[in-house]
């Protein structure tokens, strides 16, 4: 199904879970200071949550933690002329690294960081499959 601008094809659930599953660099769109602020972050995805490391101290884990944010990962050709991206929206949360389950190595975050998580509550993704107009 081609979505509601035209560009790409709308990917479900399973699909953008999946996507999310084979990157690594993802992008956290949160609020600091009353204004939208945008930063990248290795991540991991833990059943149907992204979760990454964030330094404690720092205006992510402050903006983000028990806020609603949006994340965003993408893939594409250098040309864009294909690939996909994966947008989901969730209240972000503190985790453990007991909530990790095996899949997170270390299940420990560095030094003077934590875990945040945040739950894929409504998620959308689309495949570009050629050049958009």
């Amino acid at each position: 199904m081609v979505d509601d601008v035209g560009f790409g094809l709308l990917l479900d659930r399973q699909q953008c879970l999946a996507l999310l599953r084979s990157a690594t660099l993802g992008r956290v769109i949160f609020t600091h200071r009353a204004m939208p602020a945008v930063r990248p972050v290795r991540f991991t995805v833990v059943d149907d949550a992204v979760v990454f490391a964030v330094p404690a101290g720092s205006p992510l884990y402050a903006g983000a933690r028990d806020a609603v944010v949006a994340f965003e990962a993408d893939e594409f050709a250098a040309d864009f002329g294909a690939g996909w991206y994966v947008s989901l929206l969730g209240r972000a949360t503190e985790s453990v690294a007991a909530d990790l389950g095996e899949s997170t190595c270390p299940c420990r975050p560095p030094a003077g960081r934590r875990f945040l998580r945040i739950p894929a509550e409504t998620i959308t993704g689309h495949r570009v499959t050629c050049h958009a107009e």
